[in-house]
């Protein structure tokens, strides 16, 4: 047991390692070579290089900025939180900034900004979703919104982070232009879709209800040609007082169509609900590993 800890451990930070190389890349090579400040403490990062480039001649390292806005925030929440609530995300937060520093900034994309906002999206939520699947994060506006809703508990932390990100969007079209912050907001959609992609899985199941006068021949069929489970659930018409059994399961996307055509030459006068599960464990899905 305690060999498959270790294992799944290093697992988790070789994701989070994998993850923020890929974050790295987006930024450096592709954000901030086109001037795409998207949100976070890295769009921080990118503002600050900017002016000071412009002002003083030499731009701040990325990889400084975002360390040292990181520093205060993980020193308080150490105080507020405790250590082990940090670890992965320190470990995270840290490694970032290491990538930031030692890969080499390379115009992966010269002049096309609509391409910069798709491409560096899809780089940036590639390594979200690694580093969020382990457990972790990279500090920044995240971990900044989790203190803050500490305090103020009538506000979200998605609703907190919006508007810090926001602001932040905003701030760089001061800089840099309003149809850059416009290709902004594509990159951060692009990224919130792919990461969600691999924090969730595309395989997401579908929950079927049927009502049907037929349920034990709709039942005996999903387990016999479907080879799924099935249960019924007790309930009772408002309109018509009766009592209904409703069957309930957990199929496949690609079940659903088979499904619903079992259903419908079964009883035309069925009636089928089908909705999303983004996860599903247990047999026939996702089995949790040791």
């Amino acid at each position: 047991m305690l060999f498959f800890k270790h294992r799944s451990a290093v697992r988790e930070y070789a994701s989070v390692l994998l993850g923020t190389a890929f974050m790295a890349i987006a930024i450096k090579s592709i954000y901030d070579t086109m001037g795409l400040v998207t949100g976070g403490f890295t769009g921080i990062s990118i503002m600050i290089k900017g002016m000071s480039e412009a002002y003083a001649g030499r731009g701040i390292p990325l990889w400084f900025t975002n360390l040292l806005l990181n520093l205060p925030l993980f020193t308080i929440a150490m105080m507020l939180k405790g250590s082990r609530f940090l670890r992965k995300s320190l470990f995270g937060t840290l490694f970032l900034s290491v990538w930031l520093y030692l890969l080499p900034k390379i115009s992966l994309i010269q002049g096309d900004i609509l391409l910069t906002a798709l491409f560096g999206g899809l780089l940036s939520g590639i390594g979200i979703g690694l580093v969020l699947r382990a457990g972790a994060t990279t500090g920044g506006v995240d971990l900044l919104a989790t203190l803050i809703h500490d305090r103020y508990r009538h506000f979200a932390i998605v609703q907190i982070m919006l508007v810090i990100d926001a602001v932040i969007i905003i701030s760089g079209a001061y800089l840099f232009g309003m149809n850059r912050a416009l290709y902004a907001v594509l990159a951060v959609y692009v990224t919130t879709r792919v990461s969600d992609l691999i924090v969730e899985g595309s395989k997401f199941a579908k929950v079927v209800y049927i009502i049907t006068e037929k349920y034990e021949e709709a039942a005996l069929m999903i387990m016999e040609e479907l080879e799924r489970g099935a249960t019924a659930l007790d309930a009772r018409g408002m309109y018509s007082g009766e009592e209904k059994d409703v069957l309930f399961c957990v199929v496949s996307k690609k079940e659903t169509v088979r499904l619903k055509e079992m259903i419908h030459q079964l009883d035309r006068n069925a009636f089928v609900i089908v909705t999303d599960a983004k996860e599903v464990l247990g047999e026939g899905f996702i089995m949790e590993s040791a």
